[in-house]
């Protein structure tokens, strides 16, 4: 099975000139869905121990409770400003169509825990470093950066200094 079949373009969304790759039809297929975190697990190197998936708001929660599930470890939401209800550490950062700030609980990961982070997509590399960044604040170690695709063209992989992996290139 091709996943890439399942990935829907929209030209100029959220702005004139952006191409965003959409994912509800991959979401929206049993089969495909399975196969896109098979094809994402197995990327994480065997023997490596993870205690925490953050999946980062929004689309990175879908995919990222299911590596969680799947690896048998705690799973951390990250969220845009003013979403949690806990104390917090926030990150601003620039991303291909604008700038944001991410936030994450300030007990979400201890000190010394092995954590993948997940997302849909990576660009620019912004909101993975942001996150990156959150996760070493709080002492975690960044064993990994999945996504299921990389829009390789923006040089996103650049901005972090963590392995990285994605299910597909464009």
């Amino acid at each position: 099975m091709n996943i890439k079949e399942y990935i829907r373009e929209i030209k100029d969304f959220p702005k004139p000139g952006i191409a965003f790759k959409d994912i509800t039809p991959l979401l929206g297929n049993p089969k495909a869905l399975v196969k896109c975190v098979e094809d994402l697990a197995s990327l994480v190197p065997k023997g490596v121990t993870i205690h925490k998936v953050i999946g980062i708001e929004a689309r990175g929660f879908i995919l990222g409770g299911m590596l969680a599930e799947r690896f048998e470890a705690g799973f951390v939401p990250v969220r845009k400003k003013g979403k949690l209800p806990a104390a917090v550490h926030s990150r601003s950062y620039g991303l291909e169509y604008g700038a944001d700030t991410l936030e994450i609980h300030t007990d979400a990961i201890a000190p010394g825990e092995h954590v993948l982070i997940h997302d849909d997509v990576l660009a620019t590399g912004g909101t993975a470093k942001a996150v990156c960044e959150l996760v070493a604040e709080l002492g975690g170690v960044v064993v990994q950066c999945s996504f299921i695709m990389e829009l390789a063209f923006l040089k996103g992989r650049q901005q972090l200094t963590v392995p990285i992996v994605s299910v597909l290139q464009y």
